[in-house]
């Protein structure tokens, strides 16, 4: 059983988000399973990832430090996503490639921002393959 049952990041806008979100899942393999109109909610099978409005109605944040790592199945799939954020007004956090930092071998990552300060990294070969 996975230990984690869903990742949230706030946006201030769920369609706005949903112009980013939508294609970058999509790269990644994932779809919209569940849209209201105070999130949109992503996965494969289940919902793993929620773009939320903030309950409190204040403004999101992006904490410093915090990302959410999305798997994709090839570097392909990392650069596919990672050219789609961009498209969608997303930032550059560190383009695709491998990352020898990481204390497992062969590891492709790129990072982004999303359009609301969110940090996300989609990686290949990632911690999931363990």
């Amino acid at each position: 059983m996975p230990i984690v049952d869903h990742l949230s990041v706030g946006v201030p806008d769920i369609a706005a988000a949903r112009k980013f979100y939508d294609p970058v899942m999509e790269a990644v393999g994932a779809k919209c399973l569940v849209a209201t109109d105070s999130l949109a909610a992503y996965g494969t099978e289940r919902v793993e990832l929620i773009v939320i409005l903030p309950f409190d109605g204040r403004a999101p944040t992006g904490g410093n430090g915090t990302h959410i790592a999305l798997v994709a199945g090839s570097a392909d799939a990392v650069n596919a996503a990672y050219e789609a954020a961009l498209a969608h007004g997303g930032s550059d956090e560190g383009a695709p490639g491998p990352r020898p930092a990481y204390p497992i071998p062969d590891v492709y990552t790129g990072y982004v921002r999303d359009p609301f300060g969110n940090k996300l990294e989609m990686i290949h070969n990632g911690f999931s393959r363990q």
